[in-house]
């Protein structure tokens, strides 16, 4: 797998929180943005041309899903999604791989399980910089949008 700095060391894309049929989602191991997920696709994809339809309307699913459980769960501001793949470009033989960065950004500050979460450059875009949580709030924060997720996307999830 690629190095992806907004997801984290070589690829490594966190927790798993769901399967659809086309995408997995992933609890970003660095949660500066309170929320903070990667949705990667299941098969290797070098360019988002490359997607079909059908995973095209799959991730439009997802998409859908995961803001929907973010805005009942903590109600952010706004949504960022990207798909960065400059990192994997660093190397002699880049191999990126299609996946989406989805980072809730709050203009006020957010508590969770005694942390507080502030978006720093809220209205700006995000950097790569890793924010890492103490594991059980990692712990309850992956449990509850788990659960949240399953709600909103409980006819997509495989």
């Amino acid at each position: 797998m690629a190095s992806c700095e907004y997801c984290g060391l070589d690829g490594y894309y966190g927790r798993e929180l769901a399967r659809t049929r086309h995408w997995i989602i992933y609890l970003a191991p660095s949660q500066r943005y309170l929320g903070a997920c990667v949705v990667a696709l299941r098969r290797k994809c070098r360019d988002l041309s490359e997607l079909s339809g059908e995973e095209w309307a799959d991730f439009a699913g997802v998409l859908r899903g995961l803001e929907s459980a973010l805005r009942e769960l903590f109600n952010p501001d706004l949504f960022n999604w990207s798909c960065f793949k400059n990192s994997a470009f660093r190397s002699e033989d880049p191999d990126p791989e299609v996946h989406w960065h989805f980072h809730p950004r709050y203009r006020r500050s957010v508590s969770f399980a005694g942390e507080t979460f502030i978006d720093r450059e809220f209205g700006h875009i995000p950097l790569p910089i890793e924010v890492k949580v103490p594991g059980p709030v990692m712990d309850e924060l992956e449990g509850i949008m788990r659960e949240m997720i399953g709600k909103h996307l409980s006819s997509w999830i495989d």
